[in-house]
């Protein structure tokens, strides 16, 4: 009898019941799907990475050639040899940091709101979902779209102001002084009979001339004023250019040859106008609303990711909310915020389409000299360089991307660096 329940009991372990032999097979089939699926990962990483590698080393390869200090101190040319981009260079300085100055700020605000002020009453709660589903879908948004609504809100403001402006003027602007240059019958400037050994260039003639009324080209000529809506001549002085008059009232009335007859404006560094136009204020805003939703997610995960017991410990002292999200809750989050503050700013400094909509044009020989200026960007000055079909100018755009990938870097160090130090600062 013993000898026939041993035999029983190693013939029941030799051969498993179905149920078990189904069992092992699903584990073993798992276990190498499990097997397989990590090789294609590593499979799909190791691709990525060599493209990447590869792209890299034949930017390098054909860029590092032409990087010299005219590619980075010049400005536009058609001479490939002559062309740089400094004026590019300065539009992204200026962009990316006015915007990073807007978008930081209120991106991180409105995730503090969010995560740790969240409402208590049933309709407030009902808005909050709605505000959350909203910025998690704006984050999908493609960057065109926000440079049509860039275009629609900053650069014309809903066209509020078309009535009271002509097309492309701005309708109320301080900082800035406009002077009337005046043409004859054959469109040119007015140009001085006098002698050829004196370098006459300034002419003074009442602002509210007209510009279309001829004049007489002989010493002495003169232009055609309104007077009590009747058109009088008006004797126009001639004066050396090193004898311009300082005053800004005798400067108003200067025309020079120079120059294209029409308006001419001279704008401060404050200048500002309303609607913004087609400047840094307009293209900064724009990529403000691009990168804004990746902001205020990222810093509501870094917010999620800081321990509650931190902010019941707080509480439990007597600290206000707002004590608790400034000194604890928000000093805790800053590296995670950090590291969402760089992958956002990284995407704002390479967008393209949105810039290009609100710019407008990309041969731009100045840098910007104030918020409403006129300005292009790194991507699209490469974007100018790679349409054309001569080699030199790839070249060229190939050190354009070392040095914009070399100031994105520098931007991502700098963050770093913040980070790394706010958190050994919080051990």
């Amino acid at each position: 009898m013993s000898d026939s329940a041993s035999n029983d009991t190693l013939t029941s372990q030799e051969s498993p019941s179905p149920a078990e032999r189904a069992t092992l097979v699903g584990g073993r089939r798992r276990m190498s799907t499990d097997r397989w699926f990590q090789r294609l990962c590593i499979a799909t990483a190791a691709a990525s990475v060599m493209v990447l590698v590869f792209l890299l080393a034949s930017i390098l390869v054909e860029g590092i050639p032409a990087l010299t200090s005219t590619l980075v101190l010049g400005t536009p040319e058609p001479n490939p040899d002559e062309a740089g981009m400094w004026p590019a260079i300065t539009g992204t300085l200026w962009v990316c940091s006015l915007c990073a100055l807007i978008s930081l700020p209120l991106g991180i605000g409105t995730a503090v709101l969010l995560e740790e002020f969240k409402p208590r009453s049933k309709f407030a709660l009902r808005a909050y979902q709605l505000i959350q589903l909203n910025i998690s879908n704006l984050a999908g948004v493609p960057s065109v779209v926000y440079g049509i609504l860039g275009l629609t809100a900053f650069v014309s403001m809903f066209s509020l102001f078309d009535q009271v402006r002509e097309p492309g003027a701005a309708a109320y602007e301080i900082g800035a002084t406009y002077y009337d240059q005046f043409s004859n019958l054959a469109s040119d400037p007015f140009l001085s009979m006098g002698s050829e050994e004196v370098a006459e260039r300034y002419f003074f003639v009442p602002v509210n001339a007209r510009t279309d009324a001829p004049t007489i080209p002989k010493p002495g000529m003169q232009a055609l004023e309104y007077v009590d809506n009747v058109l009088v001549p008006v004797e126009v002085t001639v004066t050396d250019p090193f004898d311009a008059p300082a005053e800004p009232e005798a400067l108003s009335y200067a025309i020079d040859i120079n120059a294209v007859p029409g308006r001419i404006s001279e704008k401060n560094w404050y200048y500002f106008r309303l609607p913004f136009g087609r400047g840094v204020l307009a293209g900064a805003l724009t990529l403000m609303l691009v990168i804004l939703p990746v902001v205020i997610i990222s810093a509501q995960e870094a917010l999620r990711a800081v321990p509650s017991s931190l902010r019941d410990g707080a509480l439990g002292i007597g600290a206000t909310p707002w004590q608790v999200v400034w000194n604890v809750t928000l000093p805790a989050s800053i590296p995670g915020i950090m590291t969402g503050s760089i992958l956002a700013m990284s995407r704002a400094i390479g967008e393209t389409a949105p810039i290009l909509i609100i710019a407008g044009i990309v041969y731009i020989r100045n840098s910007p000299h104030h918020l409403m200026d006129s300005y292009t960007v790194m991507p699209l000055q490469i974007y100018n360089w790679t349409s054309r079909p001569q080699e030199e100018f790839h070249q060229i755009a190939a050190g354009g991307i070392i040095l914009l990938l070399a100031i994105l870097m520098t931007f991502n160090a700098v963050a770093v660096l913040i980070r790394h130090r706010m958190h050994k600062q919080q051990v």
